[in-house]
């Protein structure tokens, strides 16, 4: 597997700058995620309970490996306070190899 195939980038839907910022800085600092980007006034429209309803949320756009998936989906499941929270990983198919490297090297290293 290349380092492109390696990462990953999951993005996550937060209700607040409060919710955002602590999942970062626990994703990272548990070196589940590289990097976490979090991205202010993303407004959302969704179906939920059979109804079409909207929210204003930030965005988290987080850099981890494939192996590191699986540790990312479960602690931000916890830490999250949505009873579904938007969970979407997309494979980076090509990159800077030193930021893909980069990335590889900060996920699941103590």
């Amino acid at each position: 597997m290349t380092k492109e195939t390696e990462c990953l980038l999951v993005l996550s839907t937060c209700p607040g700058p409060i919710t955002a910022k602590m999942i970062a800085q626990d994703l990272v600092a548990e070196k589940i995620a590289a990097c976490v980007s979090i991205v202010p006034g993303v407004q959302s429209f969704y179906a939920w309970v059979g109804k079409v309803d909207n929210a204003n949320e930030l965005l988290l756009v987080i850099k981890t490996t494939v192996n590191g998936y699986q540790a990312l989906e479960k602690r931000l499941k916890k830490l999250h306070p949505h009873e579904l929270p938007e969970i979407i990983a997309v494979p980076i198919l090509t990159g800077s190899a030193e930021y893909l490297n980069w990335i590889s090297s900060n996920v699941g290293k103590s």
